[in-house]
């Protein structure tokens, strides 16, 4: 009989307590009540259904899933050609200064006079002149020859040609004193942005860079943009380092843009450590990415419900036949679960790739927020004999389960 009214008082008292837990505004909190800000507010702009309204698709992390979600394949330098090999050969441009020396056979020809005597190696050097703006030059006796985007060496025939029927056996040698054509423009997170001469050795792009003045943060990163008649693409930094195939041969007028992008995702939920994390390397797994920060909480994560939120490409979802109908643009967001307690699916996080940007969030388990309601009880009924023991057990007993 004082077994059964205990009881009774027990479970009166958390169904007392369950009432004034659901209307009492006084208990601590960070900040305004939700209904304090939902009633005090001039004007609402909120729909029916309480949601934020943005479609989703939302995938479970499996064997099939990982093809679908592999890293994306970086552009690559050697599209452009002078990977290997010797350095390509630089034709005259606009703005160039070049001198122009015409030797004979021998004197009394078009330009060595008859008194100049009969020895080898009779020449003239004429007064230095600058490839104008139609990509000319002028050469006494041959006219305006075409020079602008043409090797030396062409132009050098062209003018012989052209002086055979009146000089003797005419050879000429074409210098080029000052380059303005054959120069690399380099940009971007380097000491000394600059626009940089190409000598006849050639200069790849980390040569170029270095002639910068070398980069001004760190390479893990810093990503190198080449860009060339139109062409676009960009290369890790690091990938220049490692794989000489992509340190090419530059050419005249390229641009090299050098942007260090700083990546980052946050960690949100029952992570041991919640907030923004830089990749700090070139690749980092979703595995990888919960182990930086922290790990899942013993105390509240679910292992089977953690969630990574990104933007994909419409295409990669439409290739997992989802259907895409009710996503407009061209990005799709999607959430991907990952099911923890499957032993399996620690090798597949150690698979998938991580992206700039990414959100990681795990969620809380079933009883925690049981948990949580019971150290309220626990503490507002301390001085009730034995009902915080019961809470205690309680709490202990769902925590149990939910482990």
């Amino acid at each position: 009989m004082g077994c059964s009214r205990i009881g009774s008082t027990r479970v009166a008292i958390v169904v007392a307590l369950t009432t004034i837990l659901a209307s009492c505004t006084s208990l601590p909190r960070s900040g305004p009540d939700h209904k304090d800000v939902d009633r005090d507010a001039a004007v609402k702009v909120t729909t029916k259904e309480r949601r934020v309204g943005i479609d989703y698709a939302l995938v479970d992390l499996s064997k099939n899933v990982l093809s679908y979600f592999t890293a994306p394949q970086p552009t690559s330098f050697k599209g452009f050609g002078g990977g290997r090999g010797g350095a390509p050969e630089i034709p005259l441009g606009y703005g160039d200064v070049v001198q122009v020396a015409i030797f004979e056979a021998q004197s009394g020809g078009l330009f060595i006079p008859s008194d100049a005597g009969s020895r080898p190696g009779n020449y003239i050097s004429l007064p230095e002149q600058t490839i104008d703006r139609n990509g000319t030059i002028t050469i006494p006796y041959a006219g305006r020859v075409p020079a602008a985007g043409r090797l030396k060496e062409t132009v050098e025939q062209d003018v012989e040609d052209r002086l055979a029927s009146r000089a003797i056996e005419p050879q000429v040698v074409i210098t080029t004193t000052t380059s303005r054509s054959s120069q690399v423009a380099v940009l971007g997170d380097v000491n000394n942005p600059q626009r940089v001469q190409i000598s006849p050795a050639g200069e790849r792009v980390l040569d170029i860079i270095s002639a910068a003045g070398g980069l001004t943060t760190n390479n893990i990163e810093t990503n190198v943009t080449l860009q060339r008649r139109g062409k676009t693409a960009t290369v890790a930094y690091t990938t220049l380092l490692k794989n000489p195939a992509e340190n090419i041969y530059v050419a005249p007028d390229d641009t090299i843009s050098i942007d260090h992008e700083r990546r980052t995702y946050l960690a949100l939920g029952a992570a041991g450590v919640s907030g923004r994390f830089d990749f700090e390397e070139s690749d980092l797994t979703l595995g990888e990415a919960i182990a930086k920060a922290g790990g899942l909480r013993d105390d509240r994560a679910d292992p089977a419900q953690v969630l990574l939120y990104r933007l994909v490409p419409k295409k990669t979802v439409q290739a997992m036949h989802v259907d895409t109908t009710r996503f407009a643009g061209e990005m799709v967001p999607v959430i991907i679960r990952a099911n923890m307690r499957d032993p399996a699916t620690l090798f597949a996080v150690q698979q998938f790739k991580m992206e700039d940007k990414d959100i990681i969030y795990i969620s809380n388990s079933d009883s925690v927020e049981l948990v949580k309601f019971l150290d309220i009880v626990n503490s507002v009924s301390s001085t009730v004999s034995g009902v915080a023991d019961d809470a205690n057990d309680t709490r202990n007993a769902v925590q149990d389960l939910g482990n």
